[in-house]
């Protein structure tokens, strides 16, 4: 045995009583057990406070809930002593003016039952608990009768708590703000003038005393039951054997509502005269002006002040003013030097046009430059002195045009190209993009520079490389939808109506296929909605497709 072997044998690891391991194991054991109990007890203390915070966001919940259902139940009693309207049902009776109340389900059940049914004569016995308990029955009923409103239910309630968070807006006049634009491609937006023309807020009120979120959530709603579907008033076949493509890019309407022009790959503009296909029994409808371009035409825009003349753009880079009455071209503006997708005239400032392309040249009255290409432009309703656009960057930029060297606004939200910005009113944005999305921007709660994410998110609608058009009237947003095999078959081809107030569409349509030799129906996935457009403050929307197939619909 060696010298090592004995001293390991000897040492007094080896020859330590059994007793004095059992311990040290004992020890290590409790050890074991006691950290074991110490990680299971971290756990358990996270879940409740996870459970907790939960707990009291639904404490917090419940809490407004009761104190909004006993605002609703006053204001109902109110209702009953004067036999009038609320102040909502007053601005909803003044919108819709042109549609009878009785159309909407909610307001109809509303001045009915749960108003003139409730027995508020008891000898006021009957305490504001039961009040509650009678309007949340009077509102299950109702809710259950409508389909629409149960499938939705969910997006119907964030739809609510957002409204409920909202502030009141103090200010209609955006602040400034400025960011840097970052893209490895060009564009830019020129303005010609023309010698001729969230955590939930505490209660908020208005001066009446209602809370501020009440009327529009509920004008909101009201508009939303409205109608039930989209009907065909009217179908053009615009179709041309001799042109492999008749995609219409472009649809717009005069300042009255009279007239409606298409513009497309065709390089024709033509207008149609409204009431006189709306009116007319017969298959086959006729323009009124047909003019012809020497390019594929991409977007077109009637000026507010007068009445015949028209602006449309290129795939060359040229802007053109027709007079319509006459048709013919009397004035081209050479600006750019690449594709212009978008044009628009200024309402406030009818002598000012701003036109967006893929270029990054420009020089007339103003130019902004960008990195990106402007796929699409637009004035604000009230200002000429403004102008969004959005960019191929994914991102909108809001200008005022005295300073055209940065941006008051740049708005983050869309993953992929902006292909449309249109103003809901003075101060709300709707955008759309190849992302399957349009998004709500408010720009009188922006507080700096660059906005990240929109108030309002809108899905359902399938668009991820091609413009289906976007169209906006009286609070309703109108947009297309296209042929895509991750799309339910039910949705292709679609024209999607929603209301600013709710997430989810409130109507659809889908566009029939018809083989222009045959004339029968098919099933062709290539094809697309590719421009629509509102008739004004009105319940009727002119829509085209990729075949140049134009329907007028109507909201019933």
């Amino acid at each position: 045995m060696c010298p090592y072997d004995r001293e390991l044998l000897q040492s007094e690891f080896l020859n330590e009583p059994r007793i004095d391991i059992d311990e040290r194991e004992a020890a290590i054991e409790l050890r074991q057990k006691i950290e074991d109990q110490e990680l299971l007890l971290e756990f358990l203390v996270l879940i409740r406070q996870a459970k907790q915070e939960a707990a009291n966001k639904l404490h917090d919940t419940i809490s407004f809930l009761s104190s909004d259902i006993e605002e609703i139940v006053n204001k109902q009693k109110i209702l009953k002593e004067r036999g009038g309207f609320p102040s909502g049902l007053d601005r909803i009776h003044q919108s819709t003016r042109d549609r009878p109340l009785v159309n909407c389900p909610l307001v109809d059940r509303f001045e009915h039952e749960t108003v003139f049914s409730m027995d508020m004569r008891s000898d006021g016995n009957q305490n504001e608990s039961h009040r509650s308990e009678m309007i949340v029955q009077n509102a299950e009923s109702l809710l259950f009768k409508n389909s629409r409103l149960m499938k939705n239910f969910k997006k119907l309630e964030s739809a609510y708590l957002l409204a409920r968070q909202r502030p009141v807006r103090l200010s209609v006049k955006p602040l400034g703000g400025h960011s840097q634009l970052s893209s490895n491609s060009r564009g830019s937006v020129v303005l010609t003038e023309k010698s001729t023309s969230i955590s939930l807020s505490k209660e908020q009120h208005t001066n009446s005393g209602e809370s501020g979120w009440i009327s529009p959530f509920l004008e909101g709603l009201c508009k939303y039951l409205s109608f039930t579907e989209l009907r065909v008033k009217a179908d053009l076949k615009q179709g041309d054997l001799l042109n492999s493509s008749n995609l219409v890019c472009s649809v717009n309407f005069d300042r009255d509502g009279e007239f409606f022009a298409t513009a497309g790959v065709n390089k024709k503009i033509k207008v149609f005269e409204c009431d006189a296909i709306l009116n007319g029994d017969r298959d086959i409808h006729y323009p009124v002006v047909e003019m012809s371009s020497r390019s594929k035409l991409s977007s077109i825009c009637w000026n507010s002040y007068i009445k015949s003349q028209i602006a449309s753009s290129n795939f060359e880079g040229v802007v053109q003013i027709w007079d319509a009455a006459r048709g013919r071209v009397f004035m081209e503006l050479r600006e750019h030097e690449r594709r212009v997708w978008s044009i628009d005239y200024s309402s406030a400032d009818p002598t000012i046009l701003a036109s967006g392309s893929d270029d990054g040249s420009g020089a007339s009255v103003g130019t902004i430059k960008t990195k990106a290409n402007v796929c699409c432009v637009q004035f604000p309703m009230d200002s000429g002195r403004h102008l969004a656009f959005g960019s191929a960057d994914h991102r909108i930029y809001y200008y005022d045009l005295r300073n055209p060297r940065v941006p008051l606004f740049t708005l983050i939200g869309h993953n992929k190209t902006v292909s449309y910005v249109k103003f809901v009113d003075s101060t709300n944005l709707v955008s759309a993009s190849t992302d399957n999305t349009l998004k709500l921007w408010d720009l009188s709660l922006c507080s700096s520079r660059v906005v990240e994410g929109p108030f309002q998110s809108f899905t359902g609608h399938m668009n991820v490389k091609n413009f289906v058009g976007l169209s906006v009237s009286d609070g309703y947003i109108a947009t297309g939808s296209e042929t895509n095999e991750l799309m339910v078959a039910a949705f292709n081809k679609q024209v999607f109506i929603y209301h600013k107030a709710f997430p989810m569409p409130a109507l659809s349509f889908k566009f029939s296929s018809i083989d222009p030799l045959s004339g029968n129906e098919t099933d062709d996935n290539a094809q697309f909605i590719s421009s629509v457009c509102w008739r004004g403050q009105s319940s009727i929307l002119v829509a085209a497709n990729s075949t140049g197939d134009i329907k007028l619909l109507e909201m019933v």
